[in-house]
């Protein structure tokens, strides 16, 4: 089994370590990815919300809550875990956000699959 081929999302420090950041769509892509970051651990996502498919970000890059501990949605104010996207209250609990596979690479850039967000 090969891998698929990957992408640079950003460099990690791009990411202000305990914060959130948002990239737009790709080319052909409706719906961009943001980007969670904690020291070196880096969780991404899809910018979608799965009760409605809105965005989560009221303003770019503020995905977290003020105590930067759970991914916000500002339409309806679901709150998600960071490290795996599930809904632990909001009209969507239960439901995940759509986890996209990142890891820091020794150059420390973030990389996600070539088809990320598509």
């Amino acid at each position: 089994m090969t891998d698929k081929p990957k992408r640079v999302l950003c460099a990690l420090e791009d990411i202000p370590d305990g914060n959130s950041k948002g990239f737009p769509p790709v080319p052909g892509a409706f719906t961009g990815l943001f980007a969670v970051r904690r020291g070196r651990q880096v969780w991404v996502y899809v910018n979608s919300c799965p009760h409605i498919g809105v965005p989560l970000d009221p303003v770019p890059d503020r995905f977290l809550d003020t105590k930067k501990q759970n991914i916000l949605c500002s339409t309806h104010g679901a709150r998600f875990r960071v490290e795996d996207g599930f809904c632990t209250s909001g009209p969507c609990y239960g439901e995940y956000l759509e986890a996209v596979r990142a890891h820091v690479n020794e150059h420390d850039q973030v990389m996600v699959p070539e088809d990320a967000g598509l």
